[in-house]
């Protein structure tokens, strides 16, 4: 299968949620069925069974016996159903083993510092695909990039496999790697969420933002709201709590829809009579501000969109 196919196989489920619509990212606990069944209720846009940090070793075999009944009902929550394995020259080919039976959406891999490594996981999923007889590229890769090394590289990272649609940003293990003290405004954060983005964006995938790992939720606001200005459309998070906030912060306002629609109104009336630029007030539309103003405006529309078709599937339930 060529690249370009695999990449369709990929993206053609249309009951899944497009990466570009992925707001919110929850990491659940790998192995308390109680809470992974829970965090359906949260509002994440994808959650996470975490087999890595948040489970203890002797814990894994039996939270991946879990993995497909979670995956499953995630599913028919209209959720996109995600793993986070340990890195594969841990626990991972056993990780994987386990739960790729349960067809999750995207496996998560994180300590990815080498688009080698993304290589290695491409290929015992399309092995695992073929001993299973499951659609082959149907499986994304979501690559968790938690070191230095690892950001310098993310462009190669993400570019490594067409099933990657998206890389995460870290928190914890980024600022310990750093050798920085970790901070609520995250300044020691700052370039390395910068330079993920835009290596990202270059590459085409989505850019998850890191998670907000204190409790308060005006923290965690104003880190979704930093971490929009700087571009970020999506956001994970560690805590069930901070999914409402991070959902608000990455959808675009009423207010910034109307605002939105009067620069396109504006420019548009402004090219009609064969001017080069409009002006709103104190504003000059270019057409880079005008093309913005279209995104944000289809983004609203998309995002409205997907929440009548959740609504849809939880009232066919």
């Amino acid at each position: 299968m060529s690249a370009t196919e695999q990449k369709t196989t990929a993206r053609q489920d249309s009951t899944r949620r497009p990466p570009a619509l992925r707001r919110s990212w929850l990491f659940a606990p790998g192995g308390d069925k109680s809470a992974l069944m829970a965090a359906m209720a949260c509002g994440a846009d994808a959650l996470i069974q975490e087999l890595e940090d948040f489970t203890p070793p002797e814990l894994r075999a039996a939270a991946r016996s879990l993995s497909a009944e979670v995956m499953a009902a995630w599913r028919a929550a209209g959720i996109v159903a995600c793993v986070r394995i340990n890195p594969l020259e841990g626990d991972g080919l056993a990780d994987l083993a386990g739960v790729i039976a349960g067809r999750p959406d995207a496996i998560h891999l994180p300590k990815i510092a080498e688009p080698e490594q993304v290589m290695a996981l491409d290929a015992e999923i399309s092995r695992h695909e073929a001993r299973l007889g499951l659609p082959p590229g149907a499986i994304e890769i979501v690559p968790n990039i938690e070191t230095a090394r690892g950001i310098m590289q993310t462009y190669a990272i993400a570019t490594a496999s067409p099933r990657v649609t998206a890389v995460l940003c870290s928190t914890e293990d980024l600022a310990e790697d750093l050798d920085a003290p970790r901070s609520r405004a995250a300044v020691e954060l700052a370039y390395a969420r910068q330079r993920l983005h835009l290596e990202a964006r270059a590459a085409k995938v989505l850019s998850i933002d890191c998670p907000y790992t204190f409790a308060d939720p005006e923290g965690c606001e104003a880190d979704a709201r930093a971490g929009r200005a700087l571009g970020y459309s999506a956001k994970s998070a560690v805590e069930p709590g901070h999914i409402a906030l991070i959902n608000t912060v990455m959808t675009p306002s009423a207010a910034a829809v109307a605002e939105a629609e009067e620069i396109v109104a504006a420019f548009e009336a402004a090219r009609a009579a064969g001017q080069d630029r409009a002006r709103l007030g104190d504003l000059i539309i270019e057409v880079p501000f005008y093309l913005s103003a279209k995104r944000l405006l289809a983004r609203a529309a998309a995002l409205g969109e997907g929440a009548q078709a959740a609504s849809g599937r939880s009232a066919i339930r």
